[in-house]
């Protein structure tokens, strides 16, 4: 079964509360009188009412739903509640209570959130597929496809069909069912909720594993669909399990601050009153205790706590204008700390949360953290995906085509769903779901056509190839971040525009080493599969950048398989490519300057040294104008009629397997002979390559420069630039 128990070793809100555990503070709003389980037992066992007759045992659940609801139609509950009450008539909880009572409980915590009717009739006979002789098709016969379908989405998987991958399978199954109905998860949420409320009778190491579960995935979860008031209170759970003595501590810090005399939250909150009355503008000024494990947070950060500590304020009003209008008001007549100061208005956060956060500072130095938020806003806020309803009902305007359109916008969970596919296995896929959840941040990363890409906090120019293009992202060779070119290790920030390079080669094999750069489940996954189904690529692969690597630790030493360069220059197999440029003396030896190999029809200048020699720069090299500076004699020269001519190129890269070799077989095609080539070392995935190429016809250079543009990695090829030095 679902639900184990009811009483509680841990000190927490009524079973009939959506916020955090009771705090000895001033509450936000109007408590709702205890809910008696044990009444609730009895009126269960009394049997379902007269036909047509609302059962008393649902009563409460009816007041919350209409608080939200007032036109909903009740008759769903009422059927809901009949079908529920008879399957599990006759089971107890450890407790001791009636069955009935849990789905009774989670039921109440989504009517109170604001859920529609066939989120709380789901609610009602979530367990009854799982743990009575109801089936599905029965449920879709009374109540129609969709409460089937929430239903089904909650069912846990059989132990007995599954053994110890059931847990891991079955949140795979919940998830998948959230794809296409966010409302699975709330109603697991609210059922989770109620479970660790009433853990207490359990054994100590099963409440600490159930507790370690709801820590590392359903928190997360909660926090991605934007269910606030679920979040806070299951990690107030949690941490009382997990950390007892802490939690204690946490509680006496509360306990102490609410036994003072003076309450500056309380001080400031009356003087907001006052300036937003005197400015006219509607607002209702609340103060928002801190839960209990935002207490413990703040304590850690900021060492003693002062009473400004313990909690916040909230502002509510009724326009998103407004929201504005007391912002300014409260820079203007208080201290504000501009530096606290955020605008999730204008840029809401990926869970649908919308607010504004500032901070004021008291004479006494202490800070008071303040939200502005409409009365909408505050909804969402706590209650998520909840607060929307029915988030797949059409538009009355908009015909129904079958298609559904999730207005939260998870893109966090569209990804989760693309990666499940590719983790067959349930402990590689429940490991990393619970990696995927603990990054609690979303950033969002806009493409050059206009698109966005959402990704984790943290994420790299190989998390957005692989979120964009999927295993087509093998391809990728590097990335331009906001217009300058990047290394695909290059951690992407929240705005950032990012044009991914793709390469023409269909065939193309990630890097080993782009592992070390995934942090998104998707990348690492696709190029985990491909490594592991390429072994001999993904070996040589390895082979060949730990021989890249030292030859590049290896000071000017050539690249593998071309001459050195300083043996070149004593080569007599070389063709003397100087021999195409005439003098005015006659006989005298040509050299081309190394400096800038200057080729036709490049304006050149040349200058007599050592031993009746000539030297030959182009024109724009530096080495020109300190030669004639320090007077030495030049000498006229021009070009003959010979075409062929000796030239430095210089090719910038990522670093990728084969590129070399690559890139030696496009310029070889091309017809040049390669005389001399240096690789510099690798950093941040790029590398620099430098080839002294002899051509037969200077005519060619153009086709040669772009056919080494053109080979996949390659992002530039430069001539050798001028340098200062001379020859």
């Amino acid at each position: 079964m679902s639900a184990e128990a009811t009483n509680s070793v841990t000190p927490g809100p009524m079973p009939g509360a959506v916020s955090g555990p009771v705090t000895p503070t001033a509450p936000r709003r109007k408590a709702r009188p205890r809910i008696d389980l044990r009444r609730l037992g009895r009126a269960a066992l009394l049997g379902p009412a007269a036909r047509d007759r609302l059962p008393d045992a649902i009563s409460h659940v009816v007041e919350a739903h209409r608080a939200h609801h007032p036109d909903a139609d009740l008759e769903p509950l009422r059927r809901a509640y009949v079908l529920a009450e008879s399957s599990h008539r006759g089971q107890m909880r450890k407790s001791g209570e009636p069955y009935i009572t849990h789905p009774l409980a989670v039921t109440l915590i989504l009517a109170e959130l604001g859920a529609e009717t066939t989120t709380l009739t789901a609610s009602l006979l979530h367990d009854t597929v799982e743990d009575t002789d109801v089936t599905l098709d029965q449920v879709r016969d009374q109540f129609g496809e969709e409460v089937r379908y929430l239903v089904d989405g909650v069912t846990k998987l059989e132990k007995v069909d599954y053994g110890a991958a059931a847990e891991p399978e079955t949140f795979r199954k919940m998830l998948v069912a959230t794809g296409n109905d966010v409302r699975v998860m709330s109603i697991k949420l609210a059922d989770r909720l109620h479970n660790m409320r009433t853990l207490g009778v359990m054994r100590p190491e099963k409440q600490e594993r159930i507790a370690k579960v709801t820590r590392d995935v359903l928190i997360p979860l909660a926090e991605r669909l934007g269910v606030q008031a679920l979040k806070t209170e299951l990690e107030d759970l949690v941490f009382a399990i997990l950390h007892p003595e802490e939690y204690a501590h946490t509680r006496e810090l509360i306990v102490r601050n609410a036994g003072r005399a003076d309450d500056p939250l309380a001080e400031v909150a009356d003087e907001m009153r006052t300036v937003l009355r005197e400015a006219d503008i509607p607002a209702e000024v609340l103060i928002r205790p801190r839960h209990f494990v935002s207490v413990h947070r703040v304590s850690r950060k900021r060492g003693r706590l002062r009473g400004s500590d313990f909690g916040r304020l909230l502002v509510l009003v009724n326009e998103d204008a407004d929201c504005y209008g007391v912002l300014g008001e409260l820079h203007t007549c208080m201290t504000p700390v501009v530096s606290e100061f955020k605008d999730f208005i204008a840029v809401p956060k990926f869970n649908l949360y919308q607010s504004l956060h500032t901070a004021v500072a008291r004479e006494d130095g202490q800070v008071v953290e303040v939200l502005i938020r409409t009365h909408q806003m505050h909804k969402v806020a706590e209650a998520g995906v909840v607060a929307l309803g029915n988030p797949y009902a059409p538009a009355p305007d908009d015909p129904a085509d079958g298609e559904r359109v999730d207005p939260t916008r998870p893109g966090w969970l569209s990804r989760l769903l693309d990666w499940q596919e590719a983790a067959p296995d349930p402990d590689h896929f429940w490991s990393t779901l619970r990696e995927d959840l603990a990054q609690d941040r979303e950033i969002t990363v806009f493409r050059p056509d206009g698109g966005t890409l959402g990704l984790p906090e943290g994420a790299t120019c190989v998390d957005a190839a692989y979120a964009q293009y999927g295993e087509d992202a093998h391809a990728c060779i590097g990335a331009r971040v906001n217009g300058r070119l990047a290394t695909l290790s290059t951690v992407l920030k929240d705005g950032d525009t990012v044009q991914l390079l793709m390469g023409q080669d269909p065939a193309s094999e990630p890097s080993p080493e782009w592992l070390e750069h995934a942090h998104t489940p998707a990348a690492r996954i696709a190029i985990q599969r491909w490594l592991a189904a390429h072994p001999a690529q993904a070996e040589a692969q390895r082979t060949d950048a730990h021989a890249q690597d030292a030859q590049g630790r290896a000071s000017n030493r050539p690249a593998a398989g071309v001459p050195d360069p300083d043996a070149a220059a004593e080569q007599p197999a070389a063709r003397p490519a100087a021999g195409n440029v005439l003098t005015d003396r006659p006989g005298a030896a040509v050299r081309l300057a190394r400096c800038c190999t200057p080729v036709p029809p490049d304006e050149i200048a040349g200058f007599a040294v050592r031993g009746g020699a000539v030297t030959v720069h182009r024109a724009e090299c530096a080495a020109v104008a300190r030669m004639r500076d320090g007077g030495r004699a030049e000498v006229g020269v021009r070009w003959g009629e010979a075409t062929e001519c000796r030239v430095t190129l210089v090719a910038e890269s990522f670093v990728r397997p084969h590129l070399l070799a690559d890139l030696t077989e496009a310029m070889a095609l091309e017809g040049a002979e390669i005389v001399s080539a240096t690789v510099e070392p690798p950093t941040q995935q790029q590398v620099r390559h430098t080839y002294t190429v002899e051509l037969p016809d200077a005519a060619n250079l153009p086709a040669l420069m772009r056919a080494m543009r053109n080979v996949a990695g390659v992002y530039d090829v430069s001539r050798a630039q001028p340098q200062p030095q001379g020859g």
